[in-house]
């Protein structure tokens, strides 16, 4: 098993390893020009996103400036709103389904590392080495179709959406969170059904924007 098999698989794996490197300059390249593009250069931005992601649905917008990692990992359906200043660490997969929001300074983290010291630490790392890593794996996230994130949330490794859900401004999403429910808080907590789901259609909520 090689780097990227192990980093796909959610295991510990060298994230300075030549492909990564490779695929971290490829977006940062690509980004450069990106995020220097004027508002109205719609069709350069749309080359970029389709040479950048994985896959990229049709009527997708992604404001200035937009950060990721590899850019690969990424993939968006149709209908896709993504606000200024949002940063998706995509070292393992992200999939944002079709018809969602994704507002302003929202972060997405695939990448992480083991809590414990010991574990954190690179095997063989010594005080003073010169070369050290940190021990690291990525987790994919999922947001489901008919979503919306509000600004500033984050989304941590191995978390997913479900459709239709919408997560309210400043939210820590922790842990998975289910279809057609408002959640909020930091840990991100469910609050109440909406979509039909239980909920009273008659007063929609309005504290995600």
């Amino acid at each position: 098993m090689d780097e990227l098999d192990k980093c796909m698989a959610g295991e510990i794996y060298d994230c300075h390893d030549p492909v990564f490197l490779d695929y971290k300059n490829t977006a940062r390249r690509l980004l450069a020009e990106y995020n220097q593009l004027p508002y109205d250069a719609k069709e350069r931005k749309r080359e970029i996103l389709e040479s950048l992601f994985g896959s990229i649905g049709e009527n997708v917008s992604v404001g200035l400036p937009f950060i990721c990692d590899y850019g690969r990992n990424i993939r968006i359906g149709g209908n896709v709103s993504v606000n200024m200043n949002c940063t998706f660490v995509d070292c393992n997969t992200i999939d944002i389904g079709s018809d969602t929001l994704i507002a302003s300074n929202v972060q997405l983290y695939t990448a992480t590392h083991p809590v414990e010291l010991a574990d954190r630490l690179a095997e063989g790392w010594k005080p003073g080495d010169a070369h050290y890593r940190w021990n690291t794996y990525a987790r994919p996230i999922r947001i489901g179709r008919g979503c919306w994130l509000g600004g500033g949330v984050i989304v941590l490794p191995g978390v997913t959406i479900g459709d239709g859900t919408v997560i309210g401004a400043g939210s820590v999403v922790t842990r998975d969170i289910p279809a057609d429910v408002v959640a909020v808080g930091n840990p991100c907590r469910v609050l109440r059904p909406i979509n039909g789901n239980g909920a009273d259609r008659t007063d929609p909520d309005r504290s995600a924007a």
